[in-house]
């Protein structure tokens, strides 16, 4: 399946950063897509905590805070919005994780080196483009962290980490 894919990261940028994001950003995917495929369907509703949120709602929230970051500061069409009282499937959680991570893949790619260093209104305060690039990444390496405490917590063993 489309779990152990790799893809070949195209950057026309010339900017190192961006090249280096890219090409981690392809390994994010993989190791996103392994952590979920591991946790039975029947456990997406997990919580670590009553106040966490669940397995799928972290996986949901990552693929999200793409789309959001990804649409809105890096000119990538995110995917057509869901509504979010939709019941989904693993297989659907799945796709919808794969493509915020395509669509993740091409901001870190798409974006113009000559566009990184612009500042953007941004809810926190000013950032630039590439801060913005910064914060999907960090984002969802927080949330992936998550998600291996909530394997272990039902005795699954999270896969080997893929790094650079």
């Amino acid at each position: 399946m489309f779990l152990d894919a790799t893809l070949t990261v195209s950057a026309q940028s010339t900017d190192s950063l961006q090249v280096q994001l890219a090409r981690k950003w392809e390994h994010s995917k993989v190791y996103a897509l392994k952590l979920a495929a591991l946790m039975p369907e029947a456990d997406y509703g997990f919580k670590a905590s009553p106040e966490e949120m669940s397995f799928q709602e972290q996986l949901l929230h990552i693929a999200d805070n793409i789309n959001m970051l990804s649409s809105s500061y890096l000119f990538c069409d995110a995917p057509t919005a869901r509504d979010p009282k939709t019941k989904l499937s693993k297989t659907e959680v799945l796709k919808i994780l794969a493509d915020a991570y395509d669509c993740g893949l091409k901001a870190n790619t798409n974006v113009a080196t000559s566009l990184l260093d612009e500042k953007v209104k941004f809810f926190a305060g000013p950032m630039t483009r590439r801060q913005i690039l910064i914060l999907m990444h960090d984002h969802q390496t927080h949330h992936l962290g998550q998600l291996i405490v909530y394997l272990r917590l039902k005795g699954i063993k999270p896969p080997a980490y893929i790094g650079w």
